[in-house]
């Protein structure tokens, strides 16, 4: 027979320690709401704002116009219709009319959207890659490779964007290779130093300093530990600078040393169509809309996306 206390004799202390030796309560699985994780809670907060959602829409449908490009414009971007050589901005058979060269005017707009897609992704990738590998290099280990990277950076900070592109282009000649290197080279600086101080915040922390402790290689440490900590502020940087990008190599197209003709771009055409803008001004609208609407959601997106991936933002 099992020896018990009365509760009446002591009942605080009996009471106190009943409690103490009860059993914990059985915990029910799936009853207990988790929280949701830094991208998913990011993600519910980024579609609360609509200027970001229909700005994100736009680049899917923008990406989705450029990969089947080929089966969605009516005609190849350098055929010419010698019925309708001439500026023509309601011929039959061509929506948007046609250019001074017989050229539809719809087909080539989608095809620049590969331009312009092709474009903002292959420098994105540039800018990333480079961009955080010498900001965390810089960072982390500081000294002579400080001093030496963030002088370059410097250096290229006195230097404005654009004239600098259009010195590289004007060295190597148009062409989507060197479009690439002349744009990467003017967008690497910005993200690098902005890397470089996330990583200078964080290389310090009890996290960083445990796992040296333990042995792990810079490498590992830079990779494992650093880098995914930054990835945020890397994410709204890179898409806001995207625009910048964009409007870049329109700005290098309008200028003639861009992309190669006959292959078109949203800047060529409107540089093609700017001297008919009193007589056909209808021309001109497309893709100077379609160029500003890219800017303003690469904007949006990026402004939705630092407000989303905000820690210190609840709801």
């Amino acid at each position: 027979m099992a020896w018990s206390i009365p509760a009446s004799v002591i009942p605080e202390e009996v009471a106190g320690i009943r409690a103490r030796l009860a059993p914990p309560p059985a915990i029910r699985p799936g009853r207990e709401p988790e929280s949701p994780g830094l991208w998913l809670a990011a993600w519910r907060r980024l579609i609360k704002k609509p200027a970001a959602v229909i700005s994100l829409v736009y680049i899917v449908g923008l990406i989705l116009v450029a990969v089947f490009a080929p089966y969605l414009a009516p005609f190849k971007f350098d055929l010419q219709n010698y019925d309708v050589v001439r500026l023509n901005p309601g011929s039959p058979g061509h929506l948007l009319g046609t250019d001074a060269l017989g050229r539809d005017i719809l087909s080539r707009m989608i095809y620049g959207t590969r331009v312009s897609m092709t474009v903002a992704g292959v420098v994105l990738a540039i800018e990333v890659v480079a961009g955080m590998t010498l900001g965390s290099l810089a960072a982390y280990y500081g000294g002579w490779a400080d001093m030496l990277i963030m002088r370059l950076t410097d250096i290229m900070f006195a230097f404005p964007d654009l004239l600098l592109a259009i010195l590289i282009m004007g060295i190597r000649g148009p062409g989507l290779g060197n479009l690439f290197f002349a744009i990467s080279v003017v967008s690497w600086p910005g993200l690098a130093r902005l890397v470089r101080g996330q990583v200078l915040a964080l290389k310090e922390s009890e996290f960083v300093l445990a796992a040296r402790s333990l042995g792990t290689g810079d490498s590992r440490i830079i990779l494992r530990h650093l880098v995914p900590n930054v990835l945020s502020p890397v994410l709204v940087s890179a898409t806001q600078g995207l625009a910048g990008v964009i409007l870049t190599e329109a700005s290098l197209s309008f200028l003639g040393i861009g992309i190669r003709p006959p292959q078109p771009s949203w800047g060529s055409m409107i540089n093609d169509m700017i001297s008919f803008v009193y007589s056909q001004p209808v021309l001109l609208i497309g893709p100077s809309v379609i160029l500003a609407c890219t800017v303003l959601a690469f904007n949006f997106l990026g402004d939705g996306l630092r407000d989303a991936l905000d820690p210190r933002l609840k709801h």
